[in-house]
Formats: C-alpha cells, sequence, structure tokens
C-alpha cells in the first residue's frame, strides 16, 4: 500500500467498550467516535487491533445488542471508501463474517505482514504469543475449538451474552494490574516474541495491542516493537505517515 501525500494510517487497540458496564464505557464510546470522526479526512487506512468489545460473540441470526454509535461509524467510513482492517483480541474471538457482511471490514484471527510506503509491518492483538502465559494459551485453544462453540450456541443469546460478560469484568480481564506496569524488556512476552522474529525476518515495526500499556521498544535492526496502549485509561492511537510511525493521545 503506497500512503499518498498529506495521508496517513492509524491504529488502534483495546476499547473494551461494554466494561465495566454499558452506561460507564458510553463516555469511552463516544470519545472513540469522535476521534474516528477527527481522521477519517486524512486517514488513507484504519487498522483495529481487537478487543474493540469487552465481549462479542455471533450466533447465527444475532449479536451482542449496543454499540450502535461505534458501528453506525465504522459503517460510514468503510462506505465512504477508506478501508478498515480488524484484528480479533482475547475478548472478541468469535466474530464469524458480521464484520465482513454487515461493515465491509476483513476480521484476522492471526498476525499478518503490510508493507507500506517500503516500510514493513507484523500487526497483530498479540494475545497468546511469546515465551509462558501457557494457562491463557491452554484456554484459547477451548474458546477457539469448534465444538465449544456449538455448544456455547445452544444457550439463549440472554443467558450466554450475560454469563459472559459477568465472567469477562469479573475475571478483570479488561486491565489488570500487570497490565499497567512495564515489566522490562526481558520479561516482556511481546517484546521476546518480536525478537525471535526479528532473528528469521526483518520487520520495521511490530504493532501490537492486548498489554494497554503505550510502548515503543528498539529492537535493534532500525526494528521497533509497539503497543498501542489503550483506550481505556491513556487514549493512545499509532499513525504511521509514510516515513514515521508516532504514538499519539487523543486529548
Amino acid at each position: 500500500m503506497q500512503i499518498p501525500e498529506g495521508k496517513k494510517i492509524y491504529f488502534a487497540s483495546d476499547n473494551h467498550l461494554g466494561a465495566p458496564t454499558k452506561a460507564q464505557s458510553l463516555p469511552r464510546e463516544k470519545k472513540f467516535v469522535a476521534w474516528l470522526d477527527s481522521i477519517k479526512h486524512d486517514a488513507t487506512a484504519i487498522f483495529l487491533l481487537g478487543d474493540l468489545f469487552d465481549f462479542w460473540f455471533e450466533y447465527k441470526t444475532v449479536v451482542p445488542k449496543g454499540f450502535t454509535r461505534t458501528l453506525g461509524k465504522l459503517a460510514e467510513i468503510s462506505d465512504s471508501g477508506i478501508p478498515i482492517y480488524y484484528f480479533v483480541g482475547n475478548h472478541d474471538l468469535w466474530m464469524n463474517g458480521y464484520f465482513e457482511e454487515e461493515l465491509n471490514i476483513p476480521v484476522y484471527h492471526k498476525p499478518q505482514e503490510f508493507t507500506f510506503n517500503d516500510k514493513t509491518f507484523f500487526i497483530g492483538h498479540g494475545d497468546g504469543l511469546g515465551p509462558k502465559d501457557k494457562g491463557y494459551k491452554r484456554m484459547k485453544k477451548v474458546f477457539t475449538n469448534g465444538f465449544a462453540k456449538w455448544l456455547f450456541r445452544w444457550l439463549h443469546p440472554d443467558l450466554g451474552v450475560c454469563l459472559a460478560q459477568y465472567f469477562s469484568v469479573k475475571n478483570k480481564l479488561i486491565s489488570g494490574e500487570e497490565d499497567i506496569k512495564f515489566l522490562g524488556e526481558d520479561n516482556e512476552w511481546l517484546v521476546q516474541y518480536c525478537k525471535r522474529k526479528e532473528q528469521d525476518k526483518h520487520h520495521d515495526y511490530y504493532i501490537f495491542g492486548h498489554r494497554h500499556l503505550p510502548l515503543e521498544i528498539d529492537l535493534g535492526n532500525n526494528s521497533k516493537y509497539i503497543n498501542l496502549g489503550d483506550w481505556i485509561s491513556y487514549y493512545t492511537f499509532g499513525e504511521f505517515d509514510g516515513e514515521k510511525f508516532s504514538l499519539e493521545s487523543y486529548k
């Protein structure tokens, strides 16, 4: 993808809309929609790196209630011709066609490579990557298992969505204490993951979410690891103007 002069690519992650309640997340949703409005004049593409919702599950004919402002704005931007790319996170693993069919937004379940103006990007949400975190990796295999998803669909949506939202907030997966502390490069799993990937193939930028902490770490060899932060505490986003990447905060 070539970025025209005066245009930018934007990146955001981890909104967790609906948590801890829909009423409490509404001001954050309105702020996010305002940001989308503010960038659409010069955006050549928008990347959303997961956990837009604190819980999302697609039944055959039903999706979770709410998020009208966000979905409407994404539809408006997509219909205007600006491409939007979505990467599922650990809270919205169960996307299965709704974004593609209704919003014309491609959805990725694994990290992907992109090239913008001769700069190479490796982009994903970031959950389950790197060493350790074996408990979550086992749990993710269960959550993404076709039979397990089939069983969950047999729950009435009023029960299934309510139950899942309860456990999502109960387990403080939205932003626990671990998510707001920098652990040091040797203990940051995504940093270790990127360093190993860089040994196999060079990328100028590794862009992830999941950590809820804005981070920019030099990996050497003109390569950087970027974590986008979140739209809960930091309201941070990334932008690439064709030459350089920067982390910004929406005021």
